[in-house]
């Protein structure tokens, strides 16, 4: 059995209990090292072997699997394996083998960036929605998506893999948005070296180059960071719903 298991953002305890419990008894892990904290393997049983896939393609992952199907095999990936994971193809490849799999889930690096700013992507009156994306880079976008067309709705952004062109995404949400709206990058979320920019789009490019900070970082777009908004009906004391009746 092959296991895909979210590791989470950074911090090695914010992988989840099942996914450290599959963990532990593993007899093969082959993680994504240029993001997922080697601490992790501290859990493994002494005599687990370990893959760096940092510099392994997709065929040398799936030797691997191959070679050690009857084991059980880790594929450690970071954050949620679901969000920009690469893990379709290599299911697909396993589907072909016959070779069974689960999934994980974990904690994505979009909502360890939100804590670490202390904020709420989703207030009543401000917006419901939470949009994740990139912008296009060596890997393209559809047209559709494009990053200005996303700004348009006004929603809560949460934008992977593109601080290295900074410039370009204020640029398209400057066109999208319309106006001046707020703006925050967290480098490396939860882990120990963490970093916090705050700023809007009118300043945000000059304090990220200033930082020098050039991957690894989410970038947080939207009123939600700096905003007033309506209290929730649901601790609302005159509201009433079927575990609480409201005082009127």
């Amino acid at each position: 059995m092959v296991y895909f298991i979210g590791a989470g953002p950074g911090d090695v305890d914010l992988i989840t209990i099942k996914g450290r419990d599959i963990l532990t008894k593993a007899d093969i892990v082959i993680y994504a090292g240029s993001l997922v904290a080697k601490e992790h393997l501290t859990f493994c049983k002494k005599d687990v072997i370990s893959y760096n896939s940092a510099s392994m393609n997709l065929d040398e992952v799936i030797e691997v699997i191959k070679k050690n199907e009857n084991k059980i095999i880790v594929r450690l990936h970071t954050g949620d394996p679901s969000i920009y994971g690469a893990i379709k193809e290599q299911m697909d490849e396993l589907d072909r083998l016959n070779i069974d799999y689960k999934v994980i889930p974990g904690v994505s690096s979009f909502t360890a960036a939100a804590a670490a700013i202390n904020k709420e992507f989703t207030l009543p009156s401000v917006t419901q929605t939470v949009i994740l994306t990139r912008v296009e880079g060596r890997t393209p976008v559809p047209e559709t998506e494009n990053l200005e067309v996303l700004a348009k709705i006004g929603a809560s952004m949460a934008i992977f893999l593109s601080i290295s062109m900074i410039d370009k995404v204020v640029e398209k949400l400057k066109k999208g948005y319309g106006r001046n709206v707020p703006i925050a990058v967290v480098e490396r979320a939860t882990w120990e070296d963490e970093r916090v920019i705050t700023g809007t789009l009118d300043d945000i490019s000059e304090k990220v180059k200033k930082a020098g900070i050039k991957k690894c970082a989410q970038i947080l777009v939207g009123d939600f960071i700096d905003c007033s908004y309506e209290k929730s009906l649901l601790y609302d004391k005159s509201f009433t719903h079927m575990y609480r009746k409201g005082i009127e």
